[in-house]
């Protein structure tokens, strides 16, 4: 009984973190968060809250893995596999998200 009510509260607090936690769309309207010329996701101003870090975090240890498994399935460098991800995510960002440019700059798109 006792692990029942502890698994409940457990997962009470992942939902209820979730539910204040920031998610990508909106962090990426806000400003929060944009897409790097590298694959990755990056901060464009240097003061984003905890859980936008905490976030980008989560989203680039992903795409780190998923770079990593196309990279061996294609015997290309990891790089090469995030640099043609980073053109595909840079064309996809919405109108007035930032994005990195090749100079390493952020910009609006």
């Amino acid at each position: 009984m006792k692990a029942l009510i502890t698994a409940c509260l457990l997962s009470l607090l992942v939902i209820m973190h979730g539910a204040f936690a920031a998610d990508l769309k909106t962090a990426k309207q806000q400003g929060w968060i944009g897409e790097q010329n590298d694959g990755y996701l990056g901060l464009p101003k240097n003061d984003a809250p905890p859980d936008v870090k905490a976030l980008v975090a989560d989203v680039n240890g992903q795409r780190k893995a998923q770079f990593e498994q196309i990279a061996a399935r294609n015997g290309i460098p990891e790089a090469e596999a995030a640099r043609v991800f980073a053109r595909e995510a840079a064309e996809r960002t919405l109108p007035g998200n930032y994005v990195q440019n090749q100079s390493g700059a952020w910009v609006r798109k």
